[in-house]
């Protein structure tokens, strides 16, 4: 028994110096594999160009609205704009939609692809592929479009051709505006207009 207690008295004590001894041997062996960690390196960071992202600001689908001083409504909207580079109280705008609804109850829908809206002079141009349709019965295109929001006003400037109540019109020039000493508006065709004029078929 005795020889069998020492045996196991002395096992128990290298028992007690091997296991933390093998403990720490897993331990250093952890860290070796481990990735060594600098600590001056900066934390990785998507690379990002600050200054064009300030330039690049705007908003998305923004929406404008007024009143004319002659009581008519209109409504710009868009699918993006964003400040004008080089004017800060000009905006550059996207995908433009300009709604008018005159006090006698005409609508005029003016599209474009591109407008720079001056908000000092409440003005817009509207440039590329720019159509203008009333429910009266134009539906017209033309390549730039000035217009105005504190007042009824809108002029090509260039051509203008499409649809007219009568028939097949072109024109050098369009002008809407409000008739002097009254509420309606008139709309202004001149150098060389032409108008192929088309019959309103029987029964309509």
């Amino acid at each position: 028994m005795t020889w069998r207690d020492n045996f196991y008295s002395n096992m128990v004590a290298w028992m007690k110096i091997l296991l933390p001894l093998a403990a720490l041997g897993i331990l250093s062996t952890v860290f070796m594999l481990s990735r060594s960690v600098d600590p001056s390196r900066s934390i990785p960071a998507a690379a990002v160009d600050v200054q064009k992202r300030a330039r690049d600001q705007g908003a998305t689908r923004p929406t404008f609205a007024g009143v004319t001083t002659g009581g008519d409504q209109v409504s710009l909207s868009a699918d993006s704009a964003r400040p004008h580079p080089d004017h800060k109280e000009r905006i550059i705008a996207r995908k433009v939609r300009t709604d008018v609804r005159l006090t006698g109850g005409t609508v005029i829908e003016m599209r474009a692809e591109t407008a720079e809206i001056d908000q000092a002079a409440l003005t817009a141009d509207l440039r590329g592929d720019v159509t203008f349709e009333t429910s009266a019965g134009y539906s017209l295109h033309t390549e730039a479009l000035a217009t105005s929001y504190d007042q009824l006003f809108a002029e090509s400037k260039g051509a203008v051709s499409g649809k007219a109540p009568a028939g097949r019109l072109e024109a050098g020039r369009m002008r809407l505006t409000s008739r002097p000493g009254s509420d309606d508006a008139e709309l202004i065709f001149a150098n060389g207009v032409k108008l192929v004029y088309k019959p309103a078929k029987s029964g309509d």
